[in-house]
């Protein structure tokens, strides 16, 4: 059902925009929502649609905002099972596996994450931006596993957008890398765009981009039985930024890729050829050549839940998958 809102504009707020006004009235709205809605005519003034999000608020002036019903999403509800780890009528916290695609896009029309939410929320989903669909405050990779979270009004969708935004929004990442970076403890730099070799991937660029930070620390070194040198380390990362393939490119970028990694840096065959692994056992190599996809899990999240203030900690081990491969690197 419709909901309206009726306002006074006090003097202390005479002269100010009508969708910053707005936007102080009512909080739980993003100011871009606010413009839409603006714009559609749900503003009016004595009867009259208000719709220039520009204009200049005037004391004693009287405005009613009807909000209109959240609009069914296009997109297909899919019944695809979830792995839920927490949920409340303001978001929930789910484990995702590799091989499922956040959002769909082209190449991946349905069989997303977003199918399965739409699918699973049904009608708890009240809508974010005027559309009943869940709001994804950060996305992980297709082939990155591990937790992420979903709000599933506005209300819960800009709280947590803030808390991304501003860093209170905690995530914990292991992967597995190759070789050993020269210290056990640090941070990677460097701002992150569109690679100019190749527009599908992102690269550290010395122009432009967007500054990014990822924090590490290594937690295991890797050297099996007959090799020389660490092979790989398994490492902890904390992202100050959320950047598009942050962690992957900031540890292509100081020459040490994730493990499996079929875009950023050499391919498992490649190194797989080196001289230097001909005396690994058969068995472990057989393990390291069938990890397919870069080896990353989004291990635990942290937030401050939008509705109560609490702060909340998730965690979720790693599938199985990652744990073989470190098994088999484990072997001496």
């Amino acid at each position: 059902m419709a909901q309206s809102h009726s306002f006074t504009v006090g003097p202390e707020e005479a002269g100010q925009r009508l969708d910053k006004f707005l936007t102080q009235r009512l909080p739980e709205l993003s100011r871009s929502r606010l413009q839409g809605l603006i714009a559609q005519g749900a503003l009016s003034h004595k009867g009259a649609a208000v719709e220039d999000a520009n204009a200049k608020v005037k004391a004693g002036q009287e405005l009613t905002l009807t909000i209109p019903d959240a609009v069914a999403s296009h997109i297909e509800a899919q019944d695809i099972a979830l792995d839920v780890i927490y949920e409340d009528e303001h978001l929930l916290v789910i484990n995702k596996p590799a091989g499922l695609t956040v959002h769909p896009a082209p190449g991946h029309a349905d069989m997303t994450l977003v199918n399965a939410l739409l699918a699973h929320c049904g009608e708890s989903l009240s809508g974010i931006g005027g559309v009943a669909r869940p709001g994804i405050v950060h996305r992980i990779d297709k082939d990155t596993s591990g937790l992420l979270v979903v709000a599933k009004h506005d209300t819960a969708h800009n709280h947590l957008s803030a808390q991304l935004s501003d860093h209170t929004l905690k995530r914990t990442y292991r992967a597995v890398i190759w070789g050993e970076p020269k210290a056990s403890r640090g941070t990677i730099t460097g701002n992150i765009g569109r690679s100019t070799a190749n527009r599908q991937r992102m690269a550290v660029v010395k122009s432009g981009g967007k500054e990014a930070t990822t924090h590490y620390s290594v937690l295991q070194k890797f050297q099996p039985a007959g090799i020389k040198a660490p092979m790989a380390a398994l490492v902890e990362c904390n992202l100050q930024t959320g950047r598009t393939h942050q962690i992957r490119v900031h540890f292509t970028h100081i020459g040490h890729p994730l493990m499996g990694d079929p875009a950023y840096g050499p391919s498992t065959a490649t190194h797989m050829k080196q001289n230097i692994y001909k005396p690994m056992a058969e068995d472990t190599r057989a393990t390291i050549n069938s990890f397919t996809r870069q080896a990353l899990h989004a291990l635990e999240l942290g937030l401050i839940h939008p509705a109560t203030g609490k702060e909340m900690h998730f965690t979720c081990p790693m599938p199985e998958d990652m744990q073989n491969l470190i098994t088999a690197l484990s072997l001496t």
